[in-house]
């Protein structure tokens, strides 16, 4: 899963919150150096992570972007199915995006100086660019994918990668809605950090 998806499933703890945004930097056993809660959030990110490459569906998902992106399938899925969460999170969350999204972005330039090396600069163009607001909308999934195609090993398929999204949304979304549930689940289950639900998901 992309941002979106692992804040969510951090709860309302800041520090589990905190902890999973930075769990692609922290390495090995530097989860270590953190306090309880930010490690249960790095540890959280781990679990996801591995659950979600993990999970039939979303092997299912990849399959559709496997020709042009191989190895990287993987990735696009996360973002797309980051799409999907922003563009149904009403469904999930009794907060609007927009609020959300603005607390998180106080919580991360507070903690500023605390992010791993390597991540400051990366930090700084998410906040500029409301990367978070851009998975909401076509036009921001695309410049998302660009810019990652054009600054990272990410190949250049994003007209493949968007023309798929709009002529197999209903698949894909159908596929995000099949697995995120058992996600929920499994955090639930094994970290009990509190996942906020809109009261109408929670039958």
């Amino acid at each position: 899963m992309n941002f979106l998806a692992h804040i969510y499933l951090s709860g309302n703890s800041d520090d589990v919150i905190f902890g999973n945004f930075i769990g692609d930097y922290v390495k090995g056993a530097d989860y270590n150096h953190y306090s309880s809660e930010v490690r249960k959030g790095i540890l959280l990110h781990r679990a996801i992570d591995f659950y979600t490459d993990s999970h039939p569906v979303v092997r299912r998902s990849k399959l559709r972007f496997a020709n042009a992106y191989h190895k990287y399938a993987g990735v696009i899925v996360d973002i797309l199915y980051d799409h999907i969460l922003a563009i149904n999170w009403n469904k999930f969350y009794p907060e609007e995006l927009t609020w959300y999204t603005e607390r998180f972005y106080y919580l991360v330039e507070s903690r500023f100086n605390q992010l791993p090396k390597g991540m400051q600069g990366f930090i700084t163009s998410l906040l500029k660019n409301d990367w978070l607001m851009a998975y909401s909308t076509l036009p921001g999934i695309e410049r998302v994918l660009r810019g990652m195609s054009q600054k990272t090993s990410l190949p250049d398929e994003t007209d493949f990668a968007m023309n798929l999204l709009r002529t197999q949304f209903d698949q894909i979304s159908a596929e995000f809605f099949e697995f995120f549930p058992d996600l929920i689940n499994y955090v639930e289950k094994n970290f009990a950090v509190g996942i906020i639900h809109k009261r109408e998901n929670r039958a």
